[in-house]
């Protein structure tokens, strides 16, 4: 009996540790998704604002005129799969769902395709299913800036107008709130936004205002998705880490019940083993 209840003590200071580390880490998670929230609520209507920009531009194109290499349709051979996953673990669903999606959409765009892997999960998930990605950007956006997302994002364009890859989807998770969010899959390149009317002041021609626009335009595209992704991946790890404390302390109670029983019993077989000891003296 003392030994079973030794037992169930030692493994209430192993779940004591283990909830310690969770808190923290939930903490640390809670930390990292208000800021990067607060990064979301700036980027979003700058993004906004600019792709109304660039539809605008877009809209006063004739036609007749050679497109932007970054407008050009490059046919469906060659296409890249750029999947935004994460470095590290502990974060439920959110690295399954967007390996997954991205594989399907490898699937689908044919034998030719390649895939473009941000982070470590992504990079390990299809190295054991034999596919070499094209490129790999592990601990690469951790934690995410701009200037780490122009220097993928030129990498890719590179890429595209070198006719090394053709159309380019972004596999990524779109942040809603701390407890949802939602896988996407969008278009990176060719840059094909739908013509708003309405005119926008082009100086000095249109060739120029795209030319410097739609790089800049794929660049904060591809920033936002980042800060998108990495938010998510914050939020749904400090709710893991949530869900595995109070788990714990769930835990906890029980054996700190179980161990009060097995410790009040084993009080009472020594009590009782004092007694017969006793008994027996006075029979003697």
């Amino acid at each position: 009996m003392a030994q079973y209840v030794r037992a169930i003590k030692n493994r209430i200071g192993n779940i004591e540790d283990i909830a310690q580390i969770t808190s923290a880490m939930n903490a640390i998670a809670m930390t990292k998704v208000t800021r990067l929230k607060r990064r979301l609520l700036q980027v979003r209507p700058y993004f906004s604002e600019l792709e109304s920009f660039t539809r605008k531009l877009v809209g006063q194109w004739t036609g007749d005129a050679e497109p932007h290499a970054l407008m050009k349709s490059v046919g469906e051979e060659r296409a890249a799969i750029l999947v935004l996953n994460s470095d590290r673990g502990l974060c439920e669903r959110y690295k399954g769902e967007l390996n997954r999606a991205a594989e399907l959409e490898l699937e689908a765009a044919g034998p030719t395709a390649r895939v473009l892997a941000g982070g470590e999960k992504a990079r390990a998930y299809f190295v054991r299913r034999g596919i070499e990605p094209l490129r790999t950007y592990a601990n690469t956006y951790e934690p995410p800036t701009w200037e780490v997302a122009t220097r993928i994002a030129d990498e890719v364009m590179g890429l595209y107008e070198r006719g090394e890859i053709g159309p380019v989807k972004v596999v990524y998770m779109r942040f809603v709130s701390d407890l949802s969010q939602r896988l996407t899959v969008s278009t990176l390149l060719p840059v094909n936004v739908e013509p708003e009317p309405g005119e926008a002041l082009v100086e000095p021609d249109l060739a120029t205002a795209l030319a410097s626009t739609l790089p800049l335009y794929v660049r904060v595209k591809l920033y936002a998705a980042i800060l998108e992704t990495k938010t998510s991946e914050d939020a749904i790890r400090r709710q893991a880490m949530k869900n595995a404390t109070d788990n714990a302390e769930d835990l906890l109670e029980t054996l700190r019940r179980s161990y009060n029983r097995a410790r009040q019993q084993s009080i009472t077989r020594e009590i009782a083993d004092i007694q017969g000891g006793a008994e027996a003296l006075r029979v003697k």
